[in-house]
């Protein structure tokens, strides 16, 4: 890992992107339009891949190039037909030379059948992206007439669950309330820290989507705990849920959730090779890593986000939001328990003493 440089990546000003993901039918562009013809919504940049479903549905205004559309209430809907960072600098040349307006806020709505990895680990590899936007949140749908089944015997809608800031379930006006309720209640074992909410007819309040990451270099404590999620008990074990049918699945092969916690300050040093050897042996299975580091030396705690084997340069707050100081980081894994990382951790630090 990178060594952590306070200001290069400075959380305020960046724009915000949210990730709107979920599994083929569970109504990704429909909350996309919702969230469209909102007057609080009307300067944002839309990537949608030509993939997709259907299409943003607003009526096209003019077309800015081959790949961007202007909308009606302003916004600028953008076809992915390639490369994602690509598209993403064309979007901030533009909008800095002032050929298309000056939008504040970049959704990226993936296909179906994507993994949302990918796009989360574009912001934290490209230098240029990563100056000029932050992830902010990542939001999957899941289909309520289908949901349960899907969790149960397919990878896709599992991951795309697991990696999710928050948990929409959309469609529950087809189903009744007890298979609305498991499929929930499957979400919440799945992704313990994710809000989970209902969209009615395609809509829900914006303010359970938007402004989830950390915006500020003085974040404070409720900040951090919106991001990061609410303390659940852990979760170290195989998800079952039930079909239709009434008969019980196992989901994928143990996805994980817990949060590890350490009094004393760390190196930079010993942390960094603490998760490079985790990265390296396991990155395949470290789905998503996010926390507030005490590195010694340092006044503040360092934001430290992952995503499989890549994790983005560490930023440093400027004070800690609370008075415990203590390290907290939130691991989502495939088959890596706590005691796992617990051992790697102990291991590392028996061999590099952490100063007073």
């Amino acid at each position: 890992m990178e060594a952590p440089v306070l200001g290069r990546s400075a959380l305020s000003g960046r724009i915000p992107v949210s990730v709107i993901t979920g599994f083929l039918g569970s109504g990704k562009t429909t909350l996309v339009n919702k969230l469209l013809k909102r007057p609080d919504m009307n300067k944002v940049a839309v990537i949608v891949n030509e993939l997709g479903e259907q299409a943003i549905d607003n009526d096209l205004v003019e077309v800015s190039s081959e790949q961007m559309m202007l909308l009606n209430n302003g916004c600028l809907c953008c076809v992915l037909r390639g490369d994602l960072q690509e598209t993403m600098r064309d979007l901030f040349i533009k909008r800095r030379n002032g050929v298309i307006m000056d939008f504040d806020r970049l959704v990226i709505e993936t296909t179906g059948l994507a993994d949302p990895a990918p796009v989360m680990q574009t912001l934290m590899t490209d230098t240029m992206l990563q100056s000029q936007y932050r992830l902010d949140c990542v939001v999957t749908l899941v289909d309520a007439v289908n949901g349960l089944e899907q969790l149960n015997t397919l990878s896709e809608p599992v991951k795309q669950a697991a990696l999710a800031d928050r948990l929409v379930i959309t469609k529950t006006d087809l189903v009744d309330e007890a298979k609305a309720a498991a499929l929930e209640a499957a979400l919440q074992k799945l992704n313990p820290r994710a809000p989970v909410k209902r969209a009615i007819n395609g809509e829900i309040e914006l303010a359970f989507l938007i402004d989830v990451a950390l915006r500020s270099m003085q974040s404070r404590l409720e900040d951090v705990e919106r991001w990061m999620g609410p303390e659940e008990h852990e979760h170290d074990h195989g998800h079952y849920g039930k079909d239709e049918h009434g008969h019980s699945h196992r989901h994928d092969t143990s996805v994980i959730s817990f949060c590890l916690r350490f009094k004393e300050p760390f190196t930079w040093a010993s942390f960094s090779q603490c998760m490079e050897v985790l990265g390296t042996l396991r990155g395949a299975d470290l789905f998503r890593v996010k926390g507030l580091v005490n590195v010694a030396g340092h006044k503040g705690p360092l934001i430290l986000q992952g995503v499989q084997h890549l994790f983005h340069p560490p930023i440093e707050l400027e004070k800690w939001p609370s008075d415990d100081h203590e390290t907290r980081i939130v691991f989502i894994t495939r088959g890596i328990t706590q005691q796992t990382v617990n051992n790697l951790f102990s291991a590392i630090a028996s061999v590099a003493a952490v100063p007073a």
